[in-house]
């Protein structure tokens, strides 16, 4: 069990590295390749665009495969595409090997969601899911930061060893991750577009996925512009703003180790209103702090909840209807990326317009207040079996 979880939290260390590496490289990539603001959200929105589109098509082929099997190719893919972005020359390429990444991406990760489940005892679940979270975290807490201190020496070194590395994960995928053949049932065989049909004539899905969307808008509409606010506001070094990361990446992590115990103490509904009404009041005082220490410390809380939020909102959704994991998996991680993709476009334009970090940080803080009224409406918080009951009739 210690081994298989390690191996989940690795690919989700290297994908989430990846994943959120080009947010401190903006303003150099930017000056590199002569990028004006307005598009260079799209070096963001690249892999996201793959992610989101490629995801929807993963997700049901993968409830009909072996898991193992769609995990060690798309590690193997997405190694092979992160090197490939260390040799970009301009926009384009660039665009062109985060896309492809993006897409490698998308048959991985979901596979990550949606095997916990079969691997582990229910009762383990929640443990595993804020674990493996905290892959994601401490791609932020430590493979974000390592990566702006190689970017100071040449930006295409993170890109390189983080290819290098998921290479290494892909073999450990091989030799350790047993065989997770589907189910041969009915719901198994449908085509790709019908295995969607659960979820789109449910409200309560339906409302839930707009929570998830909005909730992932916001977060990385903002995220995606720390780099570029921190640089031109406090004037910092591309090595500082990964210093700057670090901080709150550790806010991510220990959201993601202690979110299990908070859920258990205060339920979930309790501790997801309360989280993001938090993190919206964050939003809105967040580009008024008048150091880097203050930032800081006001985003930190705005990362508490991101650890703590996202494993439970993953939770509920994967819980759904459990003879489609994979697809609401894979849908709940297509609409992440969606979200990252329009997040970050409208991030571009409202920074450029407004001249600063004001407008993004009002637009995500909206954003969030949006997501907090469709998860509640959606009732997947109050009721997981009569959720289910629901969405199975």
């Amino acid at each position: 069990m210690g081994k298989l979880t390690a191996l989940l939290f690795m690919i989700m260390f290297f994908i989430g590295t990846d994943t959120f590496l080009i947010s401190p490289l903006i303003p150099t990539l930017q000056k590199l390749f002569d990028i004006p603001t307005e598009i260079s959200g799209w070096m963001v929105g690249a892999y996201a665009l793959g992610y989101s589109i490629f995801a929807l098509i993963a997700g049901p082929l993968s409830d009909g495969w072996d898991r193992k099997k769609v995990m060690f190719y798309g590690m193997l893919c997405f190694s092979i595409s992160t090197i490939l972005c260390g040799f970009a020359t301009g926009f384009w390429s660039m665009f062109l090997f985060r896309f492809l990444a993006g897409i490698s991406a998308a048959f991985t990760s979901p596979q990550v969601w949606a095997s916990i489940p079969v691997l582990f005892p229910a009762a383990k679940n929640a443990k595993v899911f804020g674990i493996v979270m905290a892959g994601l975290a401490s791609a932020q807490a430590f493979g974000i930061p390592i990566g702006g201190l190689l970017a100071s020496t040449h930006w295409s070194y993170p890109f390189y060893v983080i290819g290098v590395c998921s290479l290494g994960v892909s073999i450990f995928i091989h030799y350790t991750l047993p065989s997770m053949k589907p189910n041969q049932d009915q719901r198994t065989r449908l085509p790709i577009l019908k295995r969607y049909i659960p979820l789109l004539t449910s409200r309560i899905a339906r409302r839930a996925f707009l929570g998830h969307f909005l909730f992932n808008c916001g977060f990385m509409a903002a995220f995606a512009f720390i780099g570029k606010w921190t640089t031109d506001r406090f004037e910092l070094s591309v090595d500082h703003v990964g210093y700057v990361m670090f901080f709150l990446g550790v806010g991510n992590l220990v959201g993601s180790f202690g979110g299990a115990y908070v859920i258990q103490k205060l339920n979930r509904f309790n501790t997801l209103v309360g989280g993001f009404l938090l993190a919206t009041g964050c939003f809105i005082v967040l580009p008024f702090m008048p150091s880097v220490a203050a930032f800081d410390g006001v985003y930190f809380f705005i990362f508490l909840n991101m650890g703590i939020a996202f494993p439970l909102i993953m939770g509920a959704l994967t819980s759904l209807n459990p003879t489609i994991r994979g697809t609401i998996s894979s849908l709940g991680n297509s609409i992440m990326y969606a979200a990252t993709t329009v997040g970050s476009w409208i991030a571009g334009l409202i920074y450029a317009t407004f001249n600063g970090f004001v407008g993004v940080s009002i637009f995500a803080a909206l954003c969030f207040a949006g997501a907090l009224f469709y998860f509640v409406s959606s009732g997947i918080l109050t009721s997981q079996a009569e959720t289910k009951k629901k969405l199975a009739s």
